[in-house]
């Protein structure tokens, strides 16, 4: 298998859906939501890709998606935008969005 790293844009194009995950290290309902995102790919296996961007590092990232307020998750599938929501996000909405875009 080829470990040649994919690109931003080569992930999201792909058929499963993607999950991305805008936070930063200092933010504190960023924090209560990492267990919750370790849970839904702890329980969803590869029925969705889970990515997470620090806002800090990867600040054009945040700029092209106009990320105003964190935690904020985007959902991407065929590369593009399927859903969008700010704020800590529970389990459940999590789990309903990756069986209505789940192949």
């Amino acid at each position: 298998m080829s470990q040649a790293k994919e690109s931003f844009n080569d992930i999201i194009k792909g058929d499963k859906p993607v999950l991305v995950d805008f936070y930063a290290d200092w933010c504190g309902p960023c924090k209560q939501q990492a267990p919750i995102l370790k849970q839904l790919t702890d329980r969803s296996g590869d029925k969705v890709r889970v990515i997470k961007i620090n806002v800090d590092q990867a600040q054009a990232a945040a700029n092209q998606y106009q990320i105003r307020s964190i935690p904020t998750m985007i959902m991407f599938k065929d590369g593009k935008i399927v859903w969008r929501q700010s704020g800590v996000q529970s389990l459940h909405t999590l789990e309903g969005l990756v069986k209505q875009f789940g192949s």
